[in-house]
């Protein structure tokens, strides 16, 4: 099988089905978004020392469901195809918030906003977490256009909390302080 199928060279592609949409659609530019988190889950992966044996087996759980949120954004509510796969549910997301919660047990206390940064594989994880944000504003866009699974926003806004926290824990177990914001002071 070749990896290109010249299906896209008109600016089209398709949705989980049969549907062809503008490769520009918002559908597409937000699971496309959920990819890119994705890949950068992957280099934070590829960053991470080895002694980081939980956080990378979460990583690792978070690449695949972030693959199921991806073809969940891809498929419309309501398509013939949707008995096909797995959509996000309220116990997905309950599964973030207890890893969030795990996690923030060992992070130093939290006391504002800190510079995104530190440990590479803690860069890699804001980065993702940037990026999270992007594809939760991408799925709000798609939701005022068409019906899409509310948990699969709410998916992706825990994700991004819980990619900070894993930064956080990163930098405090590899011994690499946070840069606290510094407001400007006003003259």
């Amino acid at each position: 099988m070749k990896i290109y199928t010249r299906t896209g060279d008109q600016g089209e592609t398709g949705l989980y089905g049969a549907e062809r949409v503008g490769k520009d659609h918002p559908r597409v530019e937000a699971y496309g978004t959920v990819d890119e988190a994705n890949s950068a889950i992957g280099l934070a992966r590829s960053l991470l020392p080895p002694a980081h044996r939980d956080i990378q087996a979460d990583l690792e759980y978070l690449q695949n469901a972030l693959f199921d949120l991806g073809a969940d954004l891809a498929t419309r509510m309501g398509s013939p195809y949707e008995r096909n796969l797995v959509r996000m549910e309220a116990e997905d997301v309950a599964r973030l918030e207890a890893l969030i919660d795990r996690y923030q047990e060992e992070a130093p206390p939290f006391r504002g906003f800190v510079h995104p940064g530190g440990h590479p594989a803690a860069a890699a994880l804001h980065l993702a977490r940037t990026i999270a944000r992007r594809a939760e504003r991408r799925v709000v866009a798609l939701m005022r256009q068409e019906a899409v699974n509310a948990e699969a926003l709410r998916y992706l806004n825990r994700l991004s909390d819980l990619l900070f926290t894993l930064a956080r824990v990163v930098n405090w177990r590899e011994g690499v302080a946070e840069e606290a914001w510094l407001v400007k002071k006003r003259r």
